[in-house]
């Protein structure tokens, strides 16, 4: 008779492909069975019959204890944010490990082992931001760092401190072709915007409502087509992060109708925030900082075209792009002061926490998705994105015993989402007060039980970094044998 580590009994499994009811047998951290009926016995037996067991999530684009040019901090290090993935059913995340200007890449990912080793809770790898495409980043350190498991990097077409010109953008992709890694694109024109807000700023329209004004659908669009154009130049797969409108949404499509491999993410922020929430409270001018985020939230109506473009399979993966800053205290959101223009205002918010319970209840149990995308959306997806599949984001045999079981409540009983029951260490969540039908009951993370009825039982430093091999990227909707 077997003997494991742990099982899990009476499992509803859904994978991308599948969907029945099995035991999961897990030993030395890994699945090594799953049978209708496991015989052996384990240390460990959890009985999830009735409820839903989904791969744990893999959250491909957060911000974690990140080095900034402002004077601001990051609300979560290490330990902080990986514990509220945790909480949330996310199992790894991937991080960015950024180069400063005039700095080594090698240098950036030193710096962030040294705050993630000793302080992650669950697995994790790292994104690279290249914010300087020197020859000697291009010719020695990238390809260096792609052989160690970094095979992914993010480039920015905005932000002072990280843009990138197109030739530097050329270059990079360049090196993404010969090496066989992922680039991500952060797509917005900078010079629009740097106008657009100087136009904004001399009109005396200094709220934090006007970010959304000097970031508008077109300077989204205009960026997209240009990093389409330029990965298309040099035949190479890109992914648009961030998605957030309907007119890149339509160079998306655009893009896949011309068979070019162009994946997109798009966020929660996208489908449960608007331009409305980055109005003004007569009682707190800052109010509206809590959800400045680049790009950002745009009208309700845009709401249900990503939701469409989310069911259709245009968007590639689900992320949170967790960078969380208080809103009260010096050194977050009010870091320039307590009437700071919008544009010295931190952009980004809390969300890693939320990320897949917001999608379970809102997209799967109301409909508008089915439990398969959600899967691959939330994990299957990034892990093959960024070169963690099989071991992560699937249950299978040999695989990571990453799991998540869900609790689900009847309407009526719903869960409240308040920031007293989240786990990062930010002071608020820009979801306060939604009612949600799903959460994660279990997490489970490489056979350990980290979440369990709302108790989290993990120490920091338990978290293993994970090297990335070359991506494998999900079909588009057009032959990509060339790109597997």
């Amino acid at each position: 008779m077997q003997h494991y580590d742990l099982i899990l009994r009476n499992a509803d499994i859904a994978t991308v492909g599948d969907r029945y009811v099995a035991d999961i047998g897990v030993r030395d951290g890994r699945i090594s069975a799953i049978a209708q009926q496991l015989d052996g016995s384990a240390a460990r037996e959890i009985d999830a019959a009735g409820r839903l067991v989904t791969p744990g999530g893999v959250d491909g684009h957060c911000h974690f204890d990140q080095p900034t040019s402002d004077g601001s901090r990051f609300s979560d290090d290490f330990f902080t944010g990986t514990r509220s993935a945790a909480c949330g059913g996310t199992t790894t995340v991937l991080p960015f490990a950024a180069q400063q200007k005039g700095g080594s890449i090698q240098d950036a990912v030193d710096d962030y082992h040294r705050r993630a080793d000793d302080k992650a809770v669950i697995d994790y790898a790292f994104h690279l931001i290249v914010a300087d495409a020197t020859k000697d980043v291009t010719q020695r350190e990238l390809p260096a760092l792609i052989e160690k498991g970094y095979t992914s990097f993010k480039i920015y077409m905005t932000y002072e401190d990280l843009k990138l010109d197109d030739r530097q953008i050329i270059e990079v992709l360049a090196v993404a072709r010969r090496q066989g890694a992922m680039t991500m694109i952060h797509a917005e024109n900078s010079d629009c915007i740097a106008w657009l807000t100087e136009q904004l700023l001399d009109a005396g329209l200094t709220a934090p409502r006007h970010h959304g004004s000097s970031r508008p659908m077109a300077v989204e669009r205009e960026a997209t087509h240009r990093a389409i154009a330029l990965a298309e130049l040099i035949d190479t797969p890109i992914l648009i992060v961030h998605v957030s409108g309907r007119e890149a949404v339509e160079q998306i499509h655009w893009a896949r109708g011309r068979g070019l491999p162009i994946f997109a993410e798009t966020c929660p922020q996208y489908l449960f925030l608007s331009a409305e929430d980055l109005g003004i409270d007569p009682d707190d001018p800052m109010h509206g900082a809590r959800c400045i985020c680049s790009p950002p939230p745009r009208d309700k109506a845009n709401q249900q075209f990503i939701w469409n473009a989310l069911a259709s399979g245009l968007f590639t993966v689900f992320s949170s792009d967790h960078a969380p800053f208080d809103i009260h205290g010096a050194d977050g959101k009010r870091v320039a002061g307590d009437d700071a223009s919008f544009d010295r205002i931190p952009n980004g918010i809390p969300g890693v926490e939320t990320r897949m319970p917001l999608l379970m209840s809102e997209g799967v149990l109301a409909g508008r998705i089915d439990v398969h995308r959600f899967v691959e959306l939330t994990a299957t997806n990034p892990a093959r994105m960024y070169g963690l599949y099989p071991k992560k984001g699937t249950i299978a045999v040999g695989g990571d015993a990453d799991f998540v079981v869900w609790d689900v409540f009847e309407p009526g009983h719903e869960k409240v989402i308040a920031n007293d029951m989240l786990h990062h260490a930010a002071d608020y969540t820009p979801y306060e007060g939604m009612r949600l039908r799903a959460w994660p009951g279990i997490t489970v993370s490489r056979g350990r039980v980290v979440w369990r009825d709302g108790v989290f039982s993990a120490e920091p430093g338990s978290g293993q970094f994970q090297p990335c091999l070359r991506p494998r990227t999900p079909n588009a909707g057009s032959p990509l044998d060339k790109w597997l």
